[in-house]
Formats: structure tokens, sequence, C-alpha cells
């Protein structure tokens, strides 16, 4: 994994973590679109899988950004692969919710698996 690949996915996590928590919506897209120009696959692990990635961000953000906060408490990088682990906060302080998240980045596409804790 070359250096500009590994500072380009930490820019990357960093910076779609940053803007969700400041309610940077265009920032947050930006983030998502600027390693993507071949595609964006989402699955949430366990789920039925719907079918537009961008649709899937649209929701999230909708339902979940102005409720919770994310709050990373590992990330492991690589080569073209991460791994994240967070606590999404709810805002209020009455808890939150656990997930593992998997990013592939091969080619302008990124993959992206959530896995979420029940």
């Amino acid at each position: 994994m070359s250096n500009e690949s590994k500072a380009a996915i930490e820019h990357f996590l960093h910076g779609q973590i940053e803007c969700w928590n400041n309610g940077d919506k265009e920032g947050f897209f930006a983030h998502y679109r600027s390693l993507t120009p071949s595609g964006l696959s989402i699955e949430f692990v366990g789920r039925p899988i719907p079918t537009n990635p961008w649709e899937i961000l649209e929701a999230m953000w909708d339902q979940q950004q102005p409720r919770t906060r994310v709050e990373v408490r590992e990330t492991i990088i690589t080569d073209e692969e991460a791994a994240c682990y967070h606590f999404n906060a709810r805002r209020d302080g009455s808890g939150g919710i656990e997930t593992i998240e998997l990013y592939r980045f091969d080619g302008g596409k990124l993959w992206v698996r959530y896995f979420i804790k029940n």
C-alpha cells in the first residue's frame, strides 16, 4: 500500500466522521463522492440489501445524524481495506449502538459492510 493510498483512506474515514458529527451533510457526501468515481456498494450484514447506496446514505443522514454522534473506538487500515469500530452515541445521552464497519477501496469503487450490534 502506498503512503498516498493510506493517506486518502485515512482522510476519508476521519473526514466523513468529522462531517457527520458536525452536521456537515455536503462535506459528508463529498468524502464519499471523492473515492467512488466507479461506484459505491453498501450492505447491512444480516439485512436485505437495498438497491441504491446513495439513497441509503441519504436515509442514514436524515434518520440518524440528528440523533447520533459517532465515537471512533478503533480504526485499522491494511492495504486497500479498513475496519472501524464505532460507538454511535445518542446525542441525548441515552446510550447508543456499536458497529463494526468494513471498507474496501478498489479501482475507484468503495464497498462498505456494516455490522450492527443489536
